[in-house]
């Protein structure tokens, strides 16, 4: 098969969903196995992500989670997408990162959001209040000056290890933190979350106001997209419905639960709220067969200059999401490696390439 994408560069976030029936545990595991097999498509990166209190989601601790992803796989970039650095200590995180850099040097990705946990109970939980991403700025220049070594916060204080190791940070943004990457010379990772013309402005925005820093001499702009690609349109469909039908239920009874079989979705009696929120959360997304993802997928990056396509997709069946994951990395003509061994099934078992 020929690459219609060519040389683009992709990469994989990974949610841990749970699916019903099975344990956190398991997700966990599944997601490990995954990174393995996201190396030996090719994949440039393996993000995991930070969600608490969440039925549906078993990634919480993104960092412990990393280091279980890198010490599973050898080539691939492993990092987060993201730490909500509100919801944490600079110091704790830039300590995490150290130590994640030092046992894996050139392969540690440091994604940063500013988001603060959903609920009242669990920002409690955390203790941090609804504010705590208005800090966020002094909280990111704190985190970084760790590494660099200039960080004057706390006088005396040094994240060991730390100094002088450089883990590569990315800047989860929408709106004005896009602004905010620029101005600290961070690569942008963002989604096109109100719509590609919105994204495609802030995209815009980053790169005018973009200054050189010592993590990065140039912009570098990440879109983050759900991808599913099938042998027919409605079977990439299916791919999408049950993470779709979780956060129409998150949005409508407020919890994300685990992951439902698409064909019981569909045969749900859902409310006519339910039914509104099913649909939004179905669109925005990239669906089809390899013909039609390639095309999609080449007009998005041929709109948005994206240096890199970070690829999310939380099927019910993982089987087919491996799939679909398999079919993109061919259409990039991703350059691929010997499978990795059974046994990771189970769970026994400056950037580079930026």
């Amino acid at each position: 098969m020929t690459a219609p994408l060519g040389s683009l560069r992709l990469s994989v976030l990974d949610r841990s969903s749970v699916r019903r029936g099975r344990t956190h545990a398991q997700a966990l595991r599944e997601t490990v196995a995954f990174a393995a097999q996201a190396e030996a498509l090719g994949y440039t990166r393996f993000w995991v992500s930070e969600h608490h209190s969440v039925p549906g989601v078993a990634g919480s601790a993104p960092a412990v989670l990393a280091a279980a992803v890198a010490a599973a796989t050898s080539r691939i970039r492993v990092g987060t997408g993201g730490v909500m650095l509100p919801n944490h200590r600079p110091l704790v995180v830039a300590e995490a990162f150290g130590v994640l850099e030092a046992l894996h040097p050139g392969r540690i990705d440091m994604g940063l959001g500013r988001s603060v946990a959903f609920t009242g109970g669990i920002r409690r939980a955390l203790g941090r209040g609804k504010d705590a991403a208005d800090d966020f700025p002094a909280q990111l220049a704190e985190l970084l000056g760790y590494f660099t070594g200039d960080q004057d916060v706390h006088p005396g204080v040094r994240a060991i290890p730390g100094e002088g190791l450089r883990p590569a940070p990315f800047l989860l943004a929408t709106g004005e933190g896009s602004a905010l990457a620029a101005d600290a010379g961070l690569p942008l990772v963002i989604a096109a979350v109100r719509g590609d013309d919105a994204m495609l402005r802030l995209i815009e925005r980053y790169r005018e106001r973009f200054r050189p820093s010592v993590w990065a001499d140039r912009p570098y702009v990440v879109v983050s997209r759900n991808v599913a690609v099938a042998p027919t349109p409605d079977q990439a469909r299916d791919l999408l419905v049950s993470e779709a039908w979780a956060n129409a239920h998150a949005r409508t009874r407020g919890e994300f639960p685990p992951l439902d079989p698409p064909d019981e979705v569909a045969a749900l009696p859902m409310t006519d709220r339910e039914r509104d929120r099913f649909a939004e959360a179905m669109t925005g997304h990239t669906a089809g067969t390899e013909e039609e993802v390639a095309a999609a997928l080449a007009d998005l990056v041929e709109r948005s200059g994206a240096d890199e396509l970070l690829v999310t997709l939380s099927a019910y069946d993982r089987d087919r999401m491996l799939d679909s994951y398999t079919r993109l990395a061919a259409l990039a003509g991703l350059p691929r490696s010997p499978a990795p061994e059974p046994a990771g099934a189970t769970g026994s078992g400056p950037a580079a390439r930026r």
